[in-house]
């Protein structure tokens, strides 16, 4: 009888888009509400809201993905210069680097002579894919992919943010501040959620720390609008 496949699904390759988008869709929901609270609570009137939400959404989603790519590029081009100093090194002292990496696999707890088979077959393979994984902790699954990130923000804070946006303009404008407020709640509730679920985290505390932050945020900007009557 055939063995059945052993089929393993890891999500931690889904670190770098899930990070950003998370960031994104929390950052669109919040900002956003909260803006709509602040104008809200100084003015009744939907065009002041939809021009607010409107004007917050686009230069969110543009400043997210700037903000993104910028970053995630710094973190390219620094995994790229350290791959190229490695290159250089095993160009230069290849049974240097061969000593090197099996003193790393030492440290991990092989014994010398089985270090050393596994770093000579590696390295064979591909030394530089070895040194990058096991000495640099650069991975292909890991490394920084700047448009991807960049993308991933500016769709996740444009689809967050139209959804304080949409409740807002359609809420009567005299329920606006409650209305925006617990549904942006629930929103906030929902991406905890998500974002658990598909990172493979508790649900619970992710839920509540996403939840407890963004009530928070909201409630103070409201605040402000109220005390002191302005826009913000």
């Amino acid at each position: 009888m055939a063995r059945a496949r052993h089929h393993e699904h890891h999500r931690i390759a889904r670190t770098g888009w899930l990070r950003a988008a998370v960031l994104g869709a929390n950052d669109g929901i919040l900002s956003t509400a909260s803006l709509i609270l602040g104008v809200a609570s100084a003015t009744h009137s939907h065009a002041a809201i939809l021009v607010a939400g409107l004007s917050g959404l686009v230069a969110g989603a543009l400043s997210m993905a700037a903000g993104e790519y910028v970053s995630v590029s710094a973190q390219a081009d620094i995994e790229k210069a350290a791959l190229e100093e490695e290159r250089a090194e095993l160009a230069q002292d290849k049974e240097g680097e061969l000593r090197e990496l099996t003193g790393i696999y030492v440290q991990r707890g092989l014994t010398r002579t089985l270090a050393a088979e596994v770093a000579g077959q590696l390295t064979s393979k591909d030394a530089l894919a070895a040194h990058a994984r096991d000495e640099l902790g650069i991975s292909q699954q890991m490394s920084a992919r700047p448009l991807q990130a960049a993308l991933s923000s500016a769709a996740s804070y444009s689809i967050g943010a139209a959804l304080p946006l949409l409740v807002g303009v359609l809420a009567p404008v005299s329920q606006v501040i409650l209305a925006v407020y617990a549904v942006s709640l629930l929103f906030l509730m929902i991406l905890g959620a998500i974002s658990a679920r598909t990172g493979g985290a508790a649900l619970l505390p992710a839920t509540l720390r996403v939840t407890a932050l963004g009530a928070a945020a909201m409630a103070i900007t409201a605040g402000i609008g109220l005390l002191f009557h302005v826009q913000v």
